[in-house]
């Protein structure tokens, strides 16, 4: 499978010149982690912003309706190609530490994130055949040396005793 066979088509995207405010909105209005920033022409680089971004610019006491998106953002950001198979994606992004990127050819097709790579390609199968395939051993019951259950619990008690009584 390639980016372009996961990848989610529905894209929204915001202005460089939007508060981090109004990026939070939009957001949490559509149940997003992050947001493509749109390029200011053609021959720009396209940015991200993430919650994360966000979270860290309030902690560093920056007024969200005063801190421009383009303050903040990651710019230019790791883009995919729509052609990239599924594993170099999952590559890239443990190696980059990121869980999303932009896919682009000439244009913005889409995004690709981890949850899009584990719910939409099988990669899971294979991991899960393996673990049904190895032979567990039947678990072998031990008898208890109730003598040294006794020994213990003795010493426990009275350890817990003492401390418990002031």
């Amino acid at each position: 499978m390639k980016a372009a066979d996961i990848m989610t088509t529905k894209l929204i995207t915001i202005d460089s010149f939007a508060t981090i405010a109004e990026a939070a909105r939009v957001m949490k209005q559509n149940h997003l982690r992050a947001l493509i920033v749109a390029r200011t022409s053609a021959q720009d680089a396209y940015g991200i912003i993430t919650v994360t971004d966000i979270s860290q610019a309030i902690a560093n006491v920056r007024n969200p309706q005063a801190t421009y998106v383009r303050e903040v953002m990651t710019k230019p950001c790791i883009v995919v190609n729509p052609d990239l198979a599924v594993e170099h994606i999952a590559k890239l992004f443990a190696r980059a530490q990121i869980r999303l990127a932009p896919v682009i050819k000439d244009q913005l097709l889409g995004i690709v994130s981890i949850t899009d790579i584990l719910t939409k390609t099988n990669c899971l199968i294979p991991i899960e055949d393996q673990l049904r395939l190895q032979k567990i051993p039947e678990l072998i019951e031990l008898p208890l040396d109730e003598s040294i259950e006794n020994e213990w619990g003795t010493e426990c008690d009275r350890i817990y005793e003492n401390w418990c009584s002031g």
